[in-house]
């Protein structure tokens, strides 16, 4: 049984299309609410990237500043001679200046003899300190986070001990636990030698308390996250750790205030405190879910005393990726059914215009550009048919310019061989009378110097008049014998830099303003460097004499489909469109002097390296020159 083409097509369109929808509903199911996810979770991983730089810069703005500290003279001086009584305040003073939390000193022994931020209590020794036993032995700085148990921080400051201690809060996740509050600290610190010479006189130790100190964490928020908030929440947190108890964070309680005190959920602590090992992945934290990155903090010995923290509000990105998946569902089922409604039409209506068509494509491929098709029908199908005369009538049409083309260029090519043969005959017949007239008039000038100031001026005339013939005359021969370009890499934007420089003092004689637009990026080419400066400033100069009462000129760099491009805008007097498609001509000039011979080497020179060379202008609106010349030199 013969199945009619329309039922083929019908069929066959129905059965691809309801395919395609069901596989890309199945597919964009799970691509789009996974890679949502995924694209967030990778963004979270880079996140916590920030979070330790901006964490380790603190440790090192620690150090260094304990270190540059520790270079003052005036400690040194008060470790040699004995007279300590007067450190207490100065460095009392560059701590509060420098925002550390503590600033003390020791001397060779570990013993304090200094303590800025309680200063009654020294004489006690630190040398069961890691950071500052480790000082006193190598002597060399030291920095890292460290965990400050109540007794020490009660000696640095009662009021650093109240900072640090919290009381647990019941958070959902977290992993079970009989304690109840939290007496120490965590600090970033760093102890530096204090010599003299090779001779260790003390060290000096200062740090921040973290416990409360909200400033690495809204750092991170302002910087990664920027404040961004999302149904009254923030998009982005970060949290430090003092093992599994939040101390720093911008995590909020569902009050409102900072979740301090809460803990981080149980499955993160087994990962990241007991295991050691980063953990990304979702996770809850405190009252919701975020998508985060947790990863250890360690101190000096490599033992994890605390956990670096960011997370995404996945609220966000779970909406996101609802919103999306019903969008796209929507357009799919949407499509599906106009894709059948499409394919019925199409059926009906197809099959007889594309026979038309085929028969008429056939006389057009043997040549027949004068093949058509009858639009009777008013839609898709008829607009088809429209289109296809159309495209014929553009072949015939762009077939007969093509042709008419090519004889112009050809008379052209023609035109400017026997214009350069003609050139180079009739300068070389005129240059040796003119070089005779041009001796004789330098000869009775010198001869005659007391003679009638008539006659001298008129001997002077002769020898102006003849260096202007002179001159055309060489214009002549550089015109009819046009070196062959010599191409070597050539950089386009130095080329027009050196061109631009020779033509400043005229700018500045004529009042003419250059305005730079250069792309740095626009690579070497092959070209010949002499003659492109040689149309370089030729174009430069025509826009000069263009603004003979000043004006602003326009200098612009670029690439463009595989052509490095180079614009000349001026706001000169403009050119004739009547004289547009002769200013290219030999001998064409729409200027009082000149001999019309600039613009046609100038495209020659351009068209020996495979470019172009094209004006826009209008009278008194001024005139656009663009040159392109092709990134890679055609064989």
């Amino acid at each position: 049984m013969k199945i009619s083409l329309r039922t083929k097509f019908g069929g066959s369109f129905t059965i691809v299309v309801v395919i395609t929808g069901l596989v890309a509903s199945w597919v964009g199911v799970h691509l789009i609410g996974g890679g949502i996810v995924r694209e967030a979770q990778k963004k979270v991983e880079m996140d916590l990237n920030s979070a330790r730089e901006i964490y380790q810069r603190k440790v090192d703005d620690v150090r260094a500043l304990v270190r540059l500290t520790a270079h003052r003279f005036f400690i040194k001086d008060a470790l040699i001679s004995g007279n300590i009584k007067e450190l207490n305040g100065k460095l009392k003073s560059i701590r509060e200046k420098e925002g550390l939390d503590i600033l003390t000193l020791t001397d060779n022994k570990g013993k304090v003899v200094v303590r800025t931020r309680n200063p009654q209590v020294v004489g006690d020794t630190q040398t069961n300190d890691e950071l500052v036993s480790r000082a006193l032995m190598e002597e060399k700085v030291v920095a890292s986070t460290q965990i400050i148990s109540r007794k020490a921080l009660m000696k640095e400051g009662k009021d650093l001990a109240r900072q640090a201690y919290m009381r647990f809060i019941s958070t959902p996740k977290a992993k079970s636990t009989e304690k109840e509050e939290e007496t120490s600290g965590m600090m970033i610190k760093a102890v530096a030698p204090i010599m003299d010479n090779d001779k260790l006189l003390g060290v000096l130790y200062g740090g921040k308390l973290l416990n409360r100190n909200y400033e690495i964490v809204d750092k991170v928020k302002d910087i990664v996250y920027r404040g961004e908030r999302y149904k009254g929440k923030d998009i982005g947190t970060a949290t430090i750790f003092q093992k599994d108890l939040r101390i720093s964070t911008n995590v909020e309680k569902s009050d409102g205030e900072r979740a301090i005190g809460t803990r981080v959920s149980e499955e993160v602590y087994e990962q990241v405190l007991e295991k050691g090992k980063p953990w990304f992945d979702r996770a809850f934290v405190v009252n919701g879910w975020y998508i985060t990155a947790y990863e250890p903090i360690r101190n000096v010995k490599d033992e994890i005393i605390g956990i670096l923290y960011v997370g995404i509000l996945e609220k966000k990105f779970a909406d996101l990726r609802n919103r999306t998946l019903l969008i796209f569902l929507g357009i799919t089922v949407a499509g599906v059914f106009i894709s059948l409604v499409i394919a019925y039409l199409l059926a009906n209506r197809i099959i007889k215009p594309i026979r038309c068509l085929a028969s008429a494509s056939k006389q057009i491929a043997k040549g027949d550009l004068e093949a058509r098709v009858e639009c009777n029908s008013k839609d898709e199908i008829g607009e088809l048919g429209e289109t296809f005369n159309s495209m014929a009538g553009s072949l015939k049409e762009r077939d007969e310019k093509l042709k008419k083309h090519a004889e112009q260029e050809m008379m052209h090519s023609e035109r400017l061989a026997t214009l350069g043969q003609l050139a180079a005959g009739v300068a070389h017949e005129i240059n040796n009378p003119l070089a005779v007239v041009m001796g004789r008039a330098e000869f009775l000038a010198s001869e005659m110097e007391d003679a009638d100031p008539t006659i001298l001026k008129s001997i002077k005339t002769i020898e102006h008049e003849s260096e202007k013939a002179a001159s055309i005359v060489r214009k002549f021969l550089s015109f009819a014998r046009q070196p062959e370009p010599k191409f070597e890499l050539t950089d386009i934007n130095k080329l027009l830099e050196n061109s631009l420089t020779l033509a400043s003092h005229q700018a500045l004689i004529e009042k003419i303003t250059i305005v730079k637009n250069i792309d740095e990026k626009i690579p070497k080419i092959l070209a010949d460097p002499q003659q492109i400066q040689q149309v370089f400033i030729n174009v430069i100069l025509n826009a000069f004499q263009s603004m003979p009462g000043g004006g602003k000129l326009l200098v612009a760099t670029g690439m463009k489909n595989g052509f490095v491009e180079t614009k000349f805008t001026d706001t000169g007097s403009g050119i004739a469109k009547e004289d547009l498609n002769k200013i290219f001509d030999p001998f064409f000039t729409t200027k009082k002097r000149g001999t019309g011979l600039g613009l046609a080497i100038s495209k020659n020179i351009i068209d020996k390296h495979s470019g172009t060379i094209g004006i826009e202008s209008e009278l008194s609106k001024g005139s656009v020159v663009t040159i392109k010349l092709p990134l890679k030199k055609e064989d």
